[in-house]
């Protein structure tokens, strides 16, 4: 090839990565708009985030370690109100009611629920009505008019009572009772297993059927197959579900202060954590208080959230590992 060759083919090259180079710096100009136009549609999001989340968060901690009534300006105290609370008789019982409303409901909801999907996958008509059936109490358990029908059904003259009278029992008010207050809210509580139980039907429709036809032909029974397969197949879908479950049960308000008046029941029986924190922030003003009551509940929340996700390595089983 001659220079003159070489020379052409050079400034053909060049002239063929010209339009490539451009097109890359059209490209880089256009990247800070549209990473403009990415953030204004993120800002209604990031909006919420920082003045509805993060702000009051950080609002609270600081108010946990004032004394502040809402009509006055803060005072600090440091810690005063955290060792308030271990002294606090009320705050006491608040944990305990808390704490057994949890451990009674929580596996009660996930039992009832696994039992109600392993029925529903066995297939048979009508399956859509039944799920919707059983999946709407989920969307009115937390609702105050569930709550006050609820107070109507175990009341003196309740639905319950009613029936108990039939067969020669005789009660008085469920809710009235420091012994069976409680029980009638972790039975609310369980009877709003729809949202579980869709869950857990999902996780069972995705279960090869054939592990469980591999089972039967080595002589498998259904208990075997339930506990070798189904559980283990199930394990990512039931920590899911204590996660959530265990959490909203901590969060859990509405049924016990509208069954409750606002007053946490016979002998503080149904005084939940969130109800004392309601009582001391908006009702006694003790908004610094219930700050520090507010984030002891986060402390505890993400402690035990930790241990959990710590748990799982040793019990929930994926289906990509060995």
């Amino acid at each position: 090839m001659s220079i003159t060759d070489s020379t052409r083919a050079r400034a053909s090259t060049s002239d063929q990565a010209t339009p490539s180079l451009s097109h890359r710096r059209r490209q880089r100009r256009r990247a800070p708009g549209e990473a403009v136009a990415g953030y204004l549609f993120l800002s209604p999001w990031l909006a919420g985030l920082l003045f509805l989340t993060i702000g009051p968060m950080v609002a609270s901690l600081y108010l946990s370690f004032t004394d502040y009534d809402l009509l006055t300006a803060p005072r600090w105290v440091g810690f005063d109100n955290f060792a308030q609370l271990f002294s606090d008789p009320r705050w006491i019982a608040s944990v305990g009611v808390t704490l057994t409303y949890v451990l009674f409901s929580v596996p009660g909801v996930l039992i009832v629920s696994l039992a109600v999907a392993l029925a529903l996958n066995k297939g048979f008509r009508l399956l859509s009505a039944y799920r919707a059936a059983y999946y709407l109490p989920s969307l009115l358990g937390s609702s105050v008019a569930i709550a006050i029908l609820w107070r109507q059904v175990f009341g003196d003259q309740g639905a319950v009572n009613a029936v108990l009278d039939r067969i020669g029992i005789h009660m008085g008010s469920w809710i009235g009772s420091p012994d069976t207050a409680l029980y009638t809210l972790i039975v609310l509580n369980i009877w709003t297993f729809g949202a579980t139980m869709i869950i857990f039907l999902a996780g069972l429709r995705q279960i090869p059927t054939e592990y469980y036809q591999a089972a039967a032909v080595d002589g498998a029974g259904k208990i075997r197959q339930f506990r070798s397969i189904t559980l283990p197949m199930l394990t990512p879908l039931i920590f899911f579900n204590i996660l959530l479950t265990t959490v909203n049960a901590f969060q859990a308000f509405t049924p016990a202060y509208v069954i409750s008046e606002g007053t946490g029941g016979p002998a503080n029986s149904t005084l939940f954590y969130t109800l004392y924190l309601y009582e001391q922030g908006f009702t006694r003003l003790e908004m610094g208080y219930a700050s520090a009551m507010a984030w002891v509940l986060v402390v505890a929340l993400g402690i035990g959230t930790a241990l959990l996700f710590a748990s799982a390595r040793y019990w929930v089983f994926y289906g990509d590992e060995r």
